[in-house]
């Protein structure tokens, strides 16, 4: 019975490891951490620009001009607001200008689309009409040679035409 017991025990705290492992395991959503890296790998890219921009201007001229990069990045950064402002304007005016163009198009299509159903209505009045009169019965049940003939005459004369 012991030899079972400590068997027990065994798989008891084999378990209670392979649970404490998975809640270890620290990969919850954190959105503040993931802001922390975003602004440290930009910190990182702007020191590594500017140490880079500091070497080239300390191998092409004197020391003294090594500040001067600084200057230039603040300058960059207004050029960079203005230019943002001025993409916005434009940006909107693109939109309004694809919108209208949008617009157009679907309002041609739904003209293009008005005149097909309005054709085919009408050809399909046309068709039940010549077979509301073709299938014209007399009293006797005989049909009705009348619109028969008028049909056949339209036929001819249609390919008359075609061919002269």
């Amino acid at each position: 019975m012991k030899k079972n017991e400590v068997r027990n025990d065994r798989i008891i705290k084999k378990r209670k490891n392979y649970s404490s492992n998975s809640k270890s395991d620290n990969s919850h959503y954190n959105p503040a951490l993931i802001k922390k890296q975003k602004e440290f790998y930009k910190n990182a890219k702007n020191v590594k620009k500017f140490k880079k921009m500091l070497k080239q201007q300390t191998d092409h001229s004197d020391p003294s001009s090594a500040q001067k990069p600084m200057i230039e990045m603040k300058e960059d950064k207004g050029e960079s607001e203005r230019r943002m402002r001025m993409t916005k304007n434009s940006l909107e005016e693109l939109y309004r200008k694809k919108h209208e163009e949008k617009e157009r198009e679907r309002m041609e299509k739904e003209a293009t689309l008005m005149a097909k159903k309005k054709e085919k209505e009408e050809a399909q009045a046309k068709r039940k009409a010549l077979r509301d009169k073709m299938l014209k019965k007399t009293r006797r049940g005989q049909p009705l040679m009348k619109y028969r003939i008028e049909r056949l005459l339209d036929t001819i004369q249609a390919s008359q035409n075609q061919t002269n």
